[in-house]
């Protein structure tokens, strides 16, 4: 068993403190991705837990076993905690070869020879690298690196891995397919997986469950990709899981008013009291048209700019003085009569709307 429980633990590097009574338990063969802007906190929390640093206060327990508990003196050390980890520089040596970078772990534990090659064959092949035991890293890509350091954490058959947000280096493509790599290899071996990650797309594609920090190294919410995405606990979370419009909507006198210079709302009415609102939402849930869109014909606004990406159009449309992003597939675009030219005005309807109090509009148009 390997989960991991984390209890109020704090971290301070002198006057600074990153993290501050922090506590959230990964469940045992869960990919659980800790998901937070840079600076915030994470990586610091997986040196905690691999024990490359200790905690001020606070504990950190592995399979039900404390492997750090300042107050009790407990500081288990890396090797002894039954977990591989993965760094983001990948951390191979470029004098061994393939075979002896994977095996490296094992040779250190005093593995007999013959049960180390076949471990480092496992290894190997289960990483898709059999054939290229003997290359150096000078002769692989940066995929097949990554790839590597992958066998090397995974070649002493560790209860947990932990993931140092191990694909910034490789480039989009390579992201996308390790990601994939990465989880099927997870749900074979039923291991605990904690990664670390600035990425929402990687963290939405992989984790069975996530948690946002922000910049201050408070978690903001803890959910499934879909309970994150959908449901988010507040305009923080909303605008740091993607794109994110937020519209003020405002009272006046029976009805709502939309944008700065306040266009009629079409759209269902608030169910809030609040005055002043934010209107939260993403670019694809904006439906555009040339005349009405129904709920009262949608509400008045312009393009001001058009992007054709491909697959879909990029709008930058302005509702009532308040500029937001719309996104629409490149075929409906076509089909419909769609594509706009800056300048040119529209009928707007939105769907999916998320409300926030108004103190959301001051982080203003993502």
């Amino acid at each position: 068993m390997a989960n991991v429980t984390i209890e109020n633990v704090c971290k301070r590097y002198g006057a600074r403190t990153v993290l501050d009574g922090l506590s959230l338990t990964a469940d045992d063969g869960e990919c659980f991705t800790l998901l937070g802007p840079s600076g915030c906190g994470k990586s610091v929390l997986m040196r905690l837990i691999a024990g490359f640093e200790a905690p001020d206060s606070g504990t950190i327990a592995i399979g039900g076993r404390a492997v750090a508990d300042p107050a009790r003196g407990i500081l288990v050390p890396p090797d002894r905690r039954g977990l591989g980890m993965v760094f983001q520089d990948y951390a191979v040596w470029p004098h061994m070869t393939v075979a002896e970078n994977v095996g490296y772990p094992l040779k250190i534990a005093g593995t007999p020879s013959a049960a180390r090659a076949e471990a480092t064959r496992r290894a190997v092949a289960m990483v898709g690298l059999a054939g290229l035991d003997e290359r150096l890293p000078s002769q692989l890509s940066g995929g097949q690196q990554q790839r590597v350091a992958l066998a090397r954490a995974l070649v002493s058959e560790p209860r947990l891995l932990v993931l140092d947000e191990p694909l910034n280096n490789l480039d989009a493509n390579l992201r996308e397919e390790m990601r994939f790599e990465i989880k099927a290899l997870q749900r074979k071996l039923g291991i605990t997986v904690l990664y670390v990650t600035h990425d929402q797309e990687i963290a939405l594609g992989i984790a069975d469950r996530l948690a946002v920090m922000d910049a201050q190294g408070h978690l903001r919410q803890i959910g499934t990709p879909e309970e994150i995405y959908e449901t988010p606990a507040d305009a923080f979370v909303f605008r740091f899981m993607g794109i994110a419009n937020f519209l003020p909507v405002r009272r006046q006198g029976d009805g709502w008013v939309a944008g700065e210079a306040g266009v009629p709302w079409t759209g269902p009415p608030p169910q809030r009291p609040d005055p002043l609102l934010a209107a939260g939402f993403r670019p694809s849930d904006v439906i555009m048209a040339r005349d009405g869109v129904g709920q009262g014909e949608g509400m008045p606004a312009t393009v001001r700019r058009a992007s054709f990406l491909g697959a879909s159009v990029d709008y930058l449309i302005e509702i009532g003085g308040t500029l937001v992003r719309a996104a629409l597939p490149s075929h409906d675009c076509l089909s419909r009569g769609l594509l706009f030219a800056e300048g040119e005005g529209c009928r707007v309807a939105l769907d999916g709307v998320q409300w926030f109090a108004g103190g959301a509009l001051e982080g203003g148009a993502a």
